[in-house]
């Protein structure tokens, strides 16, 4: 009779490995014990065993089992292996055969079909048998296909469709089961030998304060399983750490509260092991369940005490172990075994993988503030990454229009709406919106209010609002969609959606992604080739680069309109040809306009400007990705209403130098009683814009330019050069002056970049640029988000101011 185990033998070197010998034991044709195990070799695969015959039959499934009756997995039948190797776990030495990590990932009992023996249908090519695994439970059916010549031929695992099929899961099983079933470990924690975990630690550190990873708010929710979805909770965010000295709440900024939620700290202290940093979220439950945000900070005041409740959704250490290395998945496993024997006042944030649009239809539904997506295979980052994304439910209500504030922009009909809603016989004021229209609407808009203006208020007013504000009869009505309703009474984050018929009291919450975006449709202009990739690394098309534009238009031509502008054309995208086009024929169209400009040997040639949506969008029909702006407006383009210092890092040096740089512009602007402003470029520096009344002329504007750039490379050698030369910029920041002449250019607000990742130059907020520890990673795609972001940012560059007389 022959060996049944010696090809595995012969395969392996006992001397090396610790894998079992083994023995082929007296066999059984009536099923009996089974395991899965995950293998990490040359590549990653889940070996499915079933004991038969004496012997585990073996298949290799490269992508491991699915619970979707849909989903057909390959399945290579390898050599038989010995019984007890079941129960193996752990590392075979590289260089020996199937070299790599094993992990019991699923064990338990296989039962053969009713009646049928097993020997004879897997001689025949099919095995139709039940699973009762911990992971792994049902029917399930190996089927053996018809191979090529000469070669073994391949298997298929399928799911059978019962109570333990799960439909549409795909890979679901996989990405969330990953750790062993026999041990409690991870992969990593497998191929760095570590026991399996005992019980509750003491006397461990207490883990220090680490920043916490921040969410990027997006406008969509990310599709696929590559994403897991939980709650967005309304509260505080905390890290609770525990350890030697007691438990320690801290605030996202490092605070310590631990005395204003000090019964979640003497829960967390009880029921957690020493050496844990948990992040979460501190709620205060309302009587219906749900958050209560107004409520908590009401209760902060007082004594703890209260519903207060902490969600947990993230574990950064583990009994002194760092973690923020594994994935989001493994992490949240680790979780959610260190929350299995805790209670209130303390909570695991549960999450769903894909179907997060679902989910959020859901909790908007419920009056819910929106979810958070976190990509599954991530590690923890301290700082905003678009590896967490926030999607915002957004309310919409009809508001009266009470007037509007003219626009200093000689392109905008108006810089915003004042709104009001109707309670009883009165108007309570309900704020300002200023985002959300297109340029035609906003004339449509001036037109209809100039003919019912009056000269009083309709409604009670603040004073610092009606400062400039002309004033209608109510008679119009928009619908507005907002996040939510501050205890003033006004709207958070409003855009306007459209008018409505006065009266019209409907009211709902929908997923922010459903608030009115402009299109280069909506806007009249046709876009051909729309579905030509124009970033092939973030796979964007031509038409999603023109909507990107057409959503921005606005804010975009806040600084880019009646200014001259250079164009960074990529015809057939940006892994192709590209080139920068200052001139033009004609060939742009009515939209586009041009002015004849002397150059410097006497000759004139005509410059590109915009001043529409439409002329923003006949550029980017021409190919053009990129817009560089003068430093002038059309009006006189030989004073400068800007001036701008590019912060140029040499290769290698860290963004926290860059960010450092800038930080110290500002403070040394200031001191000349000079305000800036900062840009992220989309790229790895910063500009700092300083915008000026266009009194001086560009001589002037360079010559204190260079000066300034000088005195501070002169003060700090080892930080900073003026000089353009890549060799003078060694370890160092080029503090770039040069872009304050007489036809340079700089990068324009909200402008995208002809770089991989489709990046966007996107205004900065002094505050966010402290925060900063990364480039921040805007980009086409995130218009809703950079619409609701702008609204913190009213009256960047805008400043009244000369240059100082030194």
């Amino acid at each position: 009779m022959a060996d049944k185990l010696s090809t595995y033998r012969k395969k392996r070197n006992f001397s090396r490995t610790e894998e079992p010998d083994g023995k082929v034991e007296k066999g059984s044709g009536k099923g009996g014990r089974f395991v899965v195990q995950k293998h990490e070799a040359t590549r990653l695969h889940w070996d499915l065993r079933l004991e038969l015959d004496g012997v585990l039959k073996s298949w290799a499934v490269p992508k491991g089992p699915s619970l979707d009756p849909a989903e057909k997995r390959l399945a290579v039948m390898t050599e038989d292996h010995p019984l007890g190797y079941e129960s193996f776990e752990g590392t075979i030495p590289k260089g020996e055969y199937g070299g790599g990590t094993m992990m019991v990932w699923d064990e338990g009992r296989w039962i053969p079909e009713k009646g049928k023996d097993p020997l004879r249908t897997l001689k025949e090519g099919h095995l139709h048998f039940t699973l009762e695994g911990e992971r792994m439970k049902g029917e399930w059916i190996l089927v053996r296909m018809k191979g090529r010549k000469g070669e073994k031929p391949p298997w298929l695992l399928r799911k059978v469709g019962d109570r333990h099929a799960r439909e549409d899961s795909g890979d679901a099983l996989v990405r969330q089961a990953l750790t062993s079933v026999k041990s409690g470990r991870s992969m990593a924690e497998i191929a760095s030998a570590k026991k399996a975990k005992k019980g509750k630690e003491k006397s461990l550190a207490r883990p220090s304060f680490a920043k916490p990873q921040l969410a990027t708010l997006a406008g969509k929710v990310p599709a696929g399983e590559a994403w897991i979805h939980e709650y967005k909770y309304d509260g505080y965010r905390a890290l609770v750490a525990t350890g030697k000295g007691g438990a320690r709440i801290y605030t996202r900024n490092g605070k310590d509260w631990t005395e204003k939620f000090a019964s979640i700290a003497a829960a967390a202290e009880k029921q957690w092991p020493d050496g844990c940093l948990v992040d979460g979220e501190i709620v205060l439950l309302g009587a219906d369940g749900k958050p209560d945000f107004s409520g908590l900070q009401k209760a902060i005041k007082k004594k703890d005490g209260g519903r207060k409740s902490f969600f947990a959704f993230d574990l950064l250490t583990d009994q002194s172990e760092d973690i923020t290395g594994l994935s989001n998945l493994e992490r949240k496993q680790r979780l959610e075994e260190l929350m299995g024997a805790t209670s209130p006042p303390l909570h695991y944030a549960d999450h769903v993988l894909g179907a997060g649009e679902k989910l959020l239809a859901a909790i908007c539904a419920e009056g819910g503030e929106g979810i958070i997506s976190k990509k599954a295979t991530a590690p923890y980052r301290h700082r905003r990454t678009r590896n967490w994304l926030k999607v915002k439910c957004i309310q919409q209500d009809d508001f009266l229009i009470l007037g509007w504030l003219n626009s200093d922009k000689k392109a905008r009909p108006f810089r915003s709406l004042l709104l009001g809603r109707k309670v009883g016989r009165t108007i309570d004021y309900a704020g300002k919106v200023g985002t959300g229209f297109t340029l035609d609407q906003m004339r449509e808009l001036r037109d209809r209010l100039e003919k019912i203006e009056r000269k009083t208020p309709p409604a009670e007013i603040p004073a610092t609002e009606q400062r400039g504000a002309r004033f209608v009869t109510p008679k119009l009505a928009a619908r507005i969609a907002y996040t939510e309703v501050t205890n003033s009474g006004t709207l958070r984050h409003p855009s306007f959606l459209g008018l409505e018929a006065p009266g019209r009291t409907t009211k709902k919450k929908t997923p922010a992604n459903a608030a009115a975006l402009a299109t280069a449709e909506s806007l009249g202009v046709k876009i051909s080739s729309r579905s030509r990739c124009i970033y092939p690394d973030a796979k964007i098309t031509k038409g999603e680069l023109a909507d990107y534009f057409a959503a921005m238009a606005d804010l975009f031509l806040r600084d880019g309109a009646e200014r001259l502008i250079s164009l960074v054309r990529c015809p057939q995208g940006r892994a192709k040809k590209c080139f920068f086009q200052r001139h033009d024929s004609g060939s742009f169209g009515d939209a586009v306009h041009h002015l004849p400009v002397i150059e410097k040997d006497g000759g004139s040639d005509d410059y590109l400007w915009i001043d529409s949506a439409q002329g923003l969008l006949a550029c980017v029909q021409m190919g053009t990705i990129e817009f560089h702006g003068w430093g002038s407006r059309t009006v006189d383009i030989e004073k400068p209403d800007r001036m701008v210092f590019d912060l140029d890092p040499d290769e290698g040096l860290g963004f926290d130098k860059v960010r450092d740089a800038a930080l110290e512009l500002r403070t040394q602007l200031g001191d000349m009683g000079l305000q800036s402003f900062a840009m992220s470029t989309g790229g790895k520096g910063i500009h700092v814009v300083v915008p000026l009344q266009p009194v001086a002329e560009w001589d002037a504007v360079k010559s204190f330019a260079r000066r300034f750039a000088s005195a501070l490379a002169q003060a700090h050698p080892d930080r900073y050069t003026d000089n353009i030369r890549k060799a003078a910029r060694k370890k160092r920041i080029f503090i770039d002056w040069l872009r304050n002449q007489r036809g340079a250019t700089a990068i324009l607000p909200y402008s995208a970049r002809a770089r991989s990742g489709a990046r966007v130059a996107v205004p900065l907020d002094w505050k966010e640029v402290e925060a900063l520890d990364a480039p921040p990673e805007w980009q086409v795609g995130d218009q809703q988000a950079l619409i609701e972001r702008s609204l913190a940012l009213t009256g960047w560059g805008r400043a009244r101011q000369q240059l100082p007389d030194i």
